[in-house]
């Protein structure tokens, strides 16, 4: 009965796992309702993550999608538009499903192409949404062993899009798996690369909200989070491009 529910054998169900994924929507929401607030920017520490479940599947160590969880708050609080930024490794495929037919959402997502990577099925350049949803999905997809050098024009482009855009508040699905040494990605990205990227989204000047996805190199996991959260508070002069 479970394989209805399931897009792949990476989402057990074991004592504790309801209370992982209630708490892990409940950091979201309480995410969401700072922002409301009046906070700049807010970090929602969640795992298990979200990006890979839609509305009716869970998937790849996701069951229910925070980020889109979250936005839909947003909008339920009267935003007009809410931009979703996933900077993961992998597609986040069911954040695309559930607002590919939606206009009041934006989705960009930098990952590794589907020819080389999970999810496989979604996440090619030619997926631009569908019906009110047409033009409002940007998929941006690179091959393995890319480094900042391509990965931050991506991230500029996705940028200059959601700007276009002007959504009222920023979510940003935070997958830090793009990391050179991450076990299960493969771009090259390095440690201080992600101080650059913190402060490339701050640019956007919209209230954000970061929620956790993947990164699964434990002993540097907390560094390049915690560079992102820097890159993104810092000055200008404070920050350098590329690997500084």
């Amino acid at each position: 009965m479970l394989s209805c529910y399931t897009f792949d054998v990476c989402v057990p169900f074991v004592k504790g796992t309801w209370t992982a994924i209630n708490s892990a929507k409940d950091v979201a929401l309480t995410g969401a309702e700072m922002i409301r607030g009046g906070e700049q920017a807010v970090f929602s520490l969640c795992r298990p993550p979200g990006h890979h479940a839609s509305q009716d599947l869970a998937a790849g160590y996701c069951y229910m999608n925070n980020a889109a969880i979250a936005a839909q708050a947003h909008l339920n609080a009267g935003c007009k538009r809410v931009a979703i930024l996933d900077i993961d490794y992998h597609h986040g495929n069911g954040t695309q499903t559930i607002f590919y037919r939606r206009s009041d959402v934006f989705f960009a997502s930098l990952h590794c192409r589907p020819e080389d990577e999970y999810p496989f099925l979604l996440g090619y350049a030619t997926e631009v949404g569908d019906g009110d949803g047409k033009g409002y999905n940007l998929n941006l997809p690179m091959p393995r062993g890319t480094d900042y050098s391509v990965w931050g024009q991506a991230l500029q482009i996705a940028l200059q899009r959601i700007e276009a855009y002007n959504p009222d508040v920023l979510v940003v699905s935070l997958g830090v798996d793009t990391f050179a040494d991450d076990p299960v990605g493969g771009f090259m990205l390095q440690s201080p690369d992600f101080t650059a990227i913190g402060h490339k989204i701050r640019t956007l000047n919209r209230p954000t909200q970061f929620v956790m996805e993947g990164g699964y190199s434990m002993s540097e996991l907390g560094t390049n989070v915690a560079n992102i959260i820097r890159g993104y508070s810092r000055k200008d002069s404070e920050v350098l491009s590329g690997n500084g």
